[in-house]
């Protein structure tokens, strides 16, 4: 950690989380992720209280530095706008995130402190596959309840990520000289029928997108993969919402199939997932179809280059083939729906 842990904070989170009377506290830290940006450590200790009873405890602090992403310039503070909003109190059934404690600006150093609730739970390769029908479910009620009843609290989450996230993401790809050449060059290891897929979607990309911005407009998370869903118990916990914006019906969904996909359960998958998804929207809602099912454009468009990239970056030839693996997965979707 850059800074030595303010234990005066501590001791505020420890007394929020219900321990009252904490007077002292001894604690270990584990760096769970992190970068050149931001840190994620798990505190694990113990903590004295007033009468002289112990208790131990475990909490995560997340420490976000400011960084610019591209075309996004405050996503950086966005889980801090998020927790603070009281956004959680509109997570229906089995979704939520993990409880905030304590939430603090450092706006001096360009800094934001999270300290959030330690999920111990089941997620990434590890998840079973009733998890992600699960995640879609509760994912599509959340979307339907906010689309359906509009709470005011909506009108104050000014810091989120533009409508055209997709659209953008998609066009930046399109336009890198490095994946739009090699699907089309004489050299390309990529099968051809997989490229094929990849330029026939650039040549019907405009008339995809109007189909798209029919779409009901939803809050998205932007990163809802594997590693960003928890599994405990019988609830999902989603994490990392710096992406968090209105886009459209279906994103998450894609990003849940498609980014880092369970390959061997990719079809399987996608058939228990829309029809759950989409059951979870309609609970709420109060709309008794979807006039465009949009998922499979989605996939396309949000990782159809991206899996190119990830087969030029592969260290080895199972990293390569998984790519290969997972655009044959959406081909195959693909061609199943025709």
């Amino acid at each position: 950690m850059r800074k030595p842990l303010d234990l005066d904070t501590l001791v505020l989170v420890l007394n929020k989380m219900g321990h009252s009377g904490v007077v002292s506290a001894w604690y270990e830290l584990e760096q769970l992720s992190g970068g050149t940006v931001g840190e994620v450590w798990l505190l694990s200790g113990s903590a004295a209280l007033a009468g002289g009873t112990k208790i131990a405890f475990q909490l995560v602090l997340k420490v976000q530095q400011k960084w610019e992403r591209h075309g996004d310039p405050d996503s950086w503070r966005r889980e801090y706008d998020l927790y603070v909003s009281g956004l959680d109190a509109l997570f229906p059934g089995k979704l939520r995130w993990p409880e905030c404690y304590h939430a603090a600006m450092n706006e001096a150093d360009d800094e934001i402190q999270l300290w959030l609730e330690y999920i111990n739970g089941v997620s990434g390769a590890d998840l079973p596959p009733p998890a992600y029908e699960l995640a879609a479910y509760e994912l599509g009620r959340f979307q339907g309840t906010l689309y359906a009843s509009r709470p005011t609290v909506l009108n104050t989450l000014v810091n989120l990520s533009p409508v055209d996230y997709a659209e953008r993401f998609y066009k930046h790809y399109r336009s890198w000289d490095r994946v739009y050449d090699y699907i089309r060059s004489e050299g390309c290891a990529i099968p051809k029928h997989l490229c094929v897929m990849l330029i026939a979607l650039d040549d019907s990309s405009e008339a995809v997108f109007e189909r798209i911005r029919k779409l009901p407009l939803v809050l998205c998370h932007r990163d809802f993969w594997v590693e960003n869903i928890l599994l405990q118990n019988d609830t999902i916990y989603l994490i990392d919402w710096d992406t968090a914006g209105w886009g459209y019906l279906g994103e998450d969904v894609a990003s849940l199939l498609a980014d880092e996909a369970d390959v061997e359960h990719l079809a399987d998958n996608y058939r228990r997932c829309i029809p759950a998804y989409y059951r979870g929207f309609m609970e709420y809602a109060g709309i008794s179809a979807i006039e465009h099912d949009c998922i499979k454009d989605f996939m396309f468009l949000m990782y159809g280059y991206r899996l190119v990239e990830w087969f030029l970056d592969a260290e080895d030839q199972a990293a390569k083939d998984l790519q290969l693996k997972t655009l044959q997965g959406i081909f195959d979707i693909a061609q199943s729906m025709n």
